[in-house]
């Protein structure tokens, strides 16, 4: 009987490229990431490599300093086309008199990282591919390795940061997720102050879990409270309890931490990301928007009970059934509470208005976001005294 051929194992360009990467990865320092990838960019026939990272303010993208990364002032994200790249996720290309620029998205779990730059004489689909591939390690690699340096922090700060804003961040899920059947944005100001605004996330299987909340005063006391909330919202999901637990847990435990006087108002969620069904409790917070057809079509406004912390009754279960491409709003009273010295509040209805506007352009919830948190931080005149939070869910069915 003759035998069967071997397989052959050979190692290909592409293979002994990639493999480049993968070989010295779970030892690479965060700060010898730039030299690993511009030696790959280098034997793919390319240069000028930069990799950028979005400033916390969510206006600029930042070049990441290191030996071989091209470094430069920092790029409007609304006006190059590094930013084209990556709010919309796709790979621009600019032809120059030397060769073509290539902006690829960093993209880990359909959030952006940021967007990686390279510049060849020329490019063909297989540079493609390649680049491609390439840029979706460098993507695991930023993520693995931000929480062994400080590198990517001062990388993407672009003032001073609170400390109530540094426990914040540091609390936070990735501020995009883009799934198949779901899809979560969300956008916290001000950016290097915030204080008692907060979300968590979790996609558990087919349910998608969302806490969005506000925690009472300014400062570190409020950060610290946030803290507290968020920590018993993600023990109480954990254990695999329901909406009205929930409220159960994050109300002893802000009430068992502080006394009284102090709360935290709330709005839990759970879709089933295969048939659209929402459930939600709202402890005090402003009531979320649906926007069906690329318009607010209700507020969805349901029985609510006392903010975490008061001992409120046990809190109704709200439920809907979402279409297919239907986004709920969720945001926290800052976005609509400030006024400038005795004129009337913001107000909810600009808030539909400019979300009315917005909805039109027809791109995905992290770009959607991003625009209306900075539209409406214009429309109010640049003033931000209070936390602006808010947070924006697809069900893409």
């Amino acid at each position: 009987m003759t035998a069967a051929p071997r397989p052959d194992r050979s190692e290909s360009f592409g293979e002994a490229l990639l493999g480049t990467v993968l070989d010295r990865a779970h030892e690479l320092p965060p700060h010898l990431i730039g030299p690993l990838v511009a030696d790959v960019v280098r034997r793919l026939g390319g240069r000028s490599v930069q990799i950028l990272l979005q400033d916390y303010g969510q206006l600029l993208l930042v070049p990441l300093p290191g030996e071989g990364l091209e470094g430069g002032a920092p790029q409007v994200i609304d006006e190059a086309a590094a930013g084209h790249c990556f709010l919309d996720a796709v790979t621009v290309e600019l032809p120059l008199d030397d060769g073509v620029r290539i902006h690829l998205p960093l993209l880990d779990g359909g959030d952006q990282v940021g967007v990686m730059a390279v510049t060849l004489d020329r490019v063909d689909d297989d540079d493609r591919r390649m680049l491609r591939r390439l840029s979706n390690l460098v993507a695991d690699l930023l993520v693995t390795k931000h929480g062994y340096s400080d590198l990517f922090f001062h990388t993407r700060r672009g003032e001073a940061m609170s400390v109530a804003a540094e426990i914040q961040w540091s609390l936070l899920p990735p501020l995009a997720m883009i799934m198949p059947r779901v899809a979560v944005a969300g956008v916290l100001e001000p950016a290097y102050d915030v204080a008692g605004d907060s979300f968590d996330y979790a996609l558990n299987g087919d349910v998608l879990h969302l806490a969005m909340i506000d925690a009472m005063g300014h400062g570190l006391g409020a950060a610290t409270m946030a803290t507290v909330a968020i920590g018993a919202y993600r023990h109480a999901r954990r254990l695999g309890t329901g909406l009205k637990q929930i409220y159960a847990f994050m109300d002893d435990a802000v009430a068992g931490q502080f006394g009284a006087d102090h709360f935290v108002t709330a709005q839990m969620m759970r879709l089933d990301t295969t048939t659209g069904h929402l459930q939600w409790v709202n402890a005090g917070h402003p009531a979320p928007l649906l926007v069906r057809g690329q318009r607010v079509t209700q507020r969805m406004v349901g029985p609510t009970t006392l903010p975490v912390g008061l001992g409120g009754a046990e809190p109704e279960v709200s439920e809907l059934g979402l279409e297919r491409g239907d986004r709920i709003l969720c945001f926290t009273d800052g976005l609509i509470e400030e006024h400038a010295a005795g004129e009337e509040q913001f107000g909810e209805e600009q808030l539909i208005d400019w979300v009315n506007r917005l909805e039109t352009s027809g791109r995905g919830v992290r770009a959607v976001a991003r625009a209306l948190s900075h539209t409406l931080k214009r429309a109010r005149g640049g003033q931000t005294t209070d936390d602006a939070t808010l947070l924006l869910v697809e069900w893409r069915g």
